[in-house]
This record gives C-alpha cells, sequence and structure tokens, in this order.
C-alpha cells in the first residue's frame, strides 16, 4: 500500500488513492453511515426565491452607461422617493442591477432569516463595498416571501489602477449577504401534520432503500416501506404522533446506521485527468498492453560563410533532425475477476500515467472487460 500511493499520485491529476483505501478497508468500518447523511425528509417543503434589486455604494465599479436598466430602476426608486429624474441623463457608476436570489423552507417561520445571493446583470466590475437596497424575493406563484437587504460579501478584492494594472482576487461579481433577508410569508406544509413521512435517498438503489426499511423496521416494527429506489415511507406510531414526540422520533430515525450499497462506478475527468472508482469495481479476465510513440523532431542553425574576396552573402540554414523513439509494449495479465485494488498494482507495474489510465478505462469498458458504469465528466 505504501508504495502504490506514490506512484498514483501525479500533478495532473488524483488517480484512484481515495478508492484504493476505501477499498482496503473493511466494510463495516468504511460504509456503515446514519441515515440522516444519505437520506432527506420530504416533509419539508421548499422554494426557490428570486427578485431584482439595486446595489449602491460602489467605488466606481458600478454599471455603465450601456445598461439602461440600471439607470431607469435608479430614476424609478428615486422618483417613488419624491425627486424627479431623467432616466436619459442618469450617469452614476456607484450603483449595479443584480438578480437576488435565496431558498427557503417550510422550517423558516416569520420573522427569521436566511442567506441570499446577488449577482450582476450589468456590466459593473466589481460588487466589492456595496449595499444591497429593500428587494422583494417571491416564488413562482408570484407571492412574495422575504424582502432582502443588506451589505453585500464577496470574498474577494478587485483593485485597477488603469486599463493595463488589475490586481483581482477571487470572483468579484457576484456576493452574498448572510442572513439578509427576512420571510414574511410562511411556506405551508401539507404533511407538517401528516400521519406519513417520506425518506428519499440522495442516490437512488433498491438495496439500500430496502436496508433502510429494514433498519426503521427492527428498531419500531412495521413502520417503514420502500416505494421505489428512492423513497421509503414511514409510518409513524400512535403513540410518537404528538409534535413533541413526533420530532424526538424523526431525529432517532436520522440517527440509525445502515450500510448503503454502492453501485460500481468510474467516474473520469478527462480536463483535469481526474480518476474515481468505487470498491466493487472489477475487472474480467483481460490482457493490457501498454506502450507509445515519441517523435521528437530538431532544427539546428547553419551559418554558411562565403570565401572573402567572393562578393557573396552570409546565408543562414537549417539543418533538421528527425528522431523516433519507440517505447516496448508492456503487457499486465488479469486473472480472474479483480477488484479495485489489484487494477491499481496492475496499472503501477506498467507504469501507466493518468491519461494512459483514463484510455485503458475506455479501452475495458469498449471490450466489455470493465464491469461497472464509466462516466466521463
Amino acid at each position: 500500500m505504501s508504495n502504490l500511493i506514490p506512484k498514483l499520485a501525479s500533478p495532473v491529476g488524483l488517480i484512484l488513492i481515495v478508492s484504493l483505501v476505501l477499498a482496503i478497508v473493511t466494510p463495516a468500518e468504511a460504509s456503515k453511515v446514519r441515515i440522516k447523511d444519505i437520506c432527506s425528509f420530504q416533509n419539508q417543503q421548499e422554494q426557490d426565491l428570486i427578485g431584482y434589486g439595486l446595489i449602491i455604494g460602489l467605488d466606481g465599479t458600478g454599471d455603465g452607461t450601456g445598461a439602461q436598466f440600471t439607470a431607469q430602476s435608479l430614476a424609478n426608486m428615486m422618483e417613488r422617493m419624491g425627486i424627479t429624474v431623467d432616466a436619459t441623463q442618469v450617469k452614476v457608476k456607484n450603483v449595479a442591477a443584480v438578480m437576488v436570489t435565496a431558498k427557503m423552507s417550510s422550517h423558516n417561520t416569520m420573522g427569521s432569516h436566511i442567506d441570499v445571493t446577488v449577482s450582476s446583470v450589468g456590466d459593473a466590475s466589481s460588487l466589492q463595498g456595496g449595499t444591497l437596497l429593500m428587494t422583494p424575493l417571491a416564488g413562482m406563484d408570484g407571492t412574495v416571501y422575504a424582502v432582502a437587504q443588506g451589505p453585500v460579501s464577496i470574498g474577494g478584492f478587485n483593485v485597477q489602477v488603469d486599463e493595463t494594472n488589475k490586481i483581482v482576487n477571487n470572483y468579484t461579481l457576484v456576493g452574498r449577504v448572510p442572513g439578509g433577508a427576512k420571510i414574511t410569508h410562511e411556506l405551508f406544509s401539507q404533511e407538517e401534520n401528516s400521519r406519513e413521512l417520506h425518506l428519499a435517498l440522495y442516490n437512488p438503489d433498491f438495496t439500500t432503500a430496502h436496508r433502510v426499511a429494514e433498519r426503521i423496521n427492527i428498531t419500531y416494527g412495521l413502520a417503514a416501506f420502500p416505494v421505489d429506489a428512492g423513497t421509503i415511507r414511514v409510518m409513524i406510531p400512535d403513540s410518537l404522533s404528538y409534535p413533541s414526540t413526533r420530532i424526538k422520533f424523526v431525529s432517532d430515525i436520522g440517527q440509525l446506521q445502515v450500510v448503503p450499497d454502492n453501485p460500481a462506478r468510474v467516474v473520469i475527468n478527462e480536463k483535469t485527468g481526474t480518476i474515481v472508482a468505487g470498491q466493487h469495481v472489477t475487472i474480467a479476465p483481460v490482457a493490457i498492453a501498454h506502450g507509445t510513440i515519441t517523435v521528437n523532431i530538431s532544427s539546428t542553425p547553419v551559418i554558411s560563410q562565403p570565401d572573402p574576396f567572393s562578393m557573396g552573402e552570409t546565408v543562414v540554414t537549417q539543418q533538421s533532425r528527425l528522431n523516433v523513439e519507440s517505447e516496448r509494449a508492456r503487457v499486465t495479465h488479469m486473472k480472474g475477476a479483480v477488484y479495485l485494488k489489484d487494477i491499481a498494482r496492475a496499472l503501477n507495474k506498467i507504469g501507466a500515467t493518468p491519461r494512459d489510465i483514463i484510455a485503458i478505462f475506455q479501452a475495458l469498458k469498449q471490450a466489455g472487460a470493465l464491469r461497472s458504469e464509466l462516466v466521463i465528466l
């Protein structure tokens, strides 16, 4: 194990290290998790909120004259305050138009606060130091559920002396207002007082759904029933249907531990050369050959001098040299179905690089030898 990791680690990407560690750890230690870590409770309703607002107080980094909607919005706001302004004459650089987004749940009561995200929609160069003005946030039904306002945090900076001298740290056109939205209208949950509780698996799987229901039934009797690969229906016992005992019941279910069944899957990111493989990945009996051909073309300048008093000119020419290096193909054999640690050992043996391993996995999938799902990002 200790001599595998240095060879697998590469500047190009992380190659199977995490998966290899998981493969050699016992299943009870590696896979036993709480139900709350693999499921969500569907009795909690959620609502996406959106609104259009203005950020003021920018240090000359706001929208320019090309963003006419910003000037019109500022003029409309000033008019509501009793000041008449011609939108065509508004030329301020300290204001930026933004879209404000947030997410609330049925557990957010009236008067509570949630975080909001602001994103520039004009040609502003930075939202640093700005303050979001009062912005109503509505759902898809048009109902205003919250009102957002407050200072914007972008977690970076943008300093520009002139067009050629500029320092930027992080992205400065998207920021957050922590706790900036106040709930003005609660989201009613129809299942809040229901006698049923639905659990939704983050990664739907029939085996995992069966194990979750089985674990709940061991503790509370016949109370859980798998509906499909991603949903488990839980019946709340009569003795636990009161609000106080209901909360404890939901909390206790979340703390129960199960062993989820993960599908055999290999995820490849060709952009970064990263490969992550699950512990259940196996390969059928196969022989893997690995070899490359490198062609190197070099050019050397050659100076030709004329004879004395010949009235000739000095000429510079190029002399090309072609060198072809063929690496001997290295073949490794896999007999019988092998697991991830055997794959890592075999690929280390032939000296495969991250890019080589990607090509090898793709070839194994085409040959029908890779007994797993292959996901390419």
